[in-house]
């Protein structure tokens, strides 16, 4: 399939603020703004071919995301000083349950749960950014779909815990999906774009991506150029136009 993923979206009550907390954590850059949304992108060096992309929205967050990014750390003193970094730019400390782990839990300024890990050789090549990391039911047939519709690689895995998928690059974030039994009850503040390449087919690359088991789900009576479906377990993402 030629589809490929482009965009982390975050939907936002301030998209320019978060944007710029995210851009200062990650020593990233604000690379365009629009009355619709605010990019973020990483610098070359650290292989992430995604923008962090925040657009404006009227909900406010009331459950645990099933979607966020934990932040990669080289020693302990790097992990420490990411978390101050953090608490400083306005984050906080958050308890979802995970008891004592050497990773710590924050939440950005409007709620958006992040991890930052403990130095781990896995994610000793990924930037600044470790993992995608996505709540699945069933992370084996979570991860084999966006694998399927992106072309990233299954990397690693332990059974049903947890899948990671990477780029055929090799370069950049994990894409990782995380045994959890919570149920979906809302639509997702964090969620994927993916995109087919500059001069395909739009809604022939939309009918492959049902085909290898998406399902619709764009809102009535709202006109955009790109496609909203949801994956095997209910998250959206939208389908770009070609680029």
């Amino acid at each position: 399939m030629s589809t490929r993923l482009v965009n982390l979206v975050i939907d936002a009550a301030r998209p320019r603020v978060l944007a710029g907390f995210w851009a200062a954590l990650l020593g990233w850059r604000v690379a365009g703004e629009l009355p619709g949304e605010v990019d973020v992108r990483a610098p070359e060096t650290d292989g992430w071919d995604l923008d962090l992309v925040f657009v404006p929205v009227p909900e406010a967050k009331v459950v645990k995301n099933r979607i966020h990014l934990d932040l990669a750390s080289r020693t302990p003193a790097h992990q420490e000083e990411l978390v101050a970094r953090a608490l400083e730019l306005g984050a906080r400390r958050v308890d979802i349950g995970q008891g004592a782990v050497p990773w710590v839990v924050l939440a950005d300024p409007e709620g958006n749960e992040f991890c930052v890990l403990e130095p781990r050789e896995q994610y000793a090549d990924t930037g600044a950014v470790a993992s995608i990391l996505v709540d699945a039911w069933s992370p084996p047939r979570l991860a084999d779909f966006w694998a399927g519709i992106t072309g990233w690689e299954v990397r690693a895995g332990q059974g049903e815990v947890i899948v990671g998928l990477r780029a055929p690059s090799g370069r950049g974030p994990w894409l990782e999906f995380l045994r959890n039994e919570d149920a979906k009850r809302v639509k997702n503040r964090v969620h994927l774009d993916i995109a087919p390449p500059a001069g395909a087919d739009h809604a022939a690359a939309v009918s492959e991506v049902l085909v290898a088991g998406a399902a619709p789900a764009d809102r009535e009576g709202v006109r955009v150029p790109w496609r909203v479906l949801t994956d095997p377990e209910g998250n959206e993402f939208c389908v770009l136009t070609p680029r």
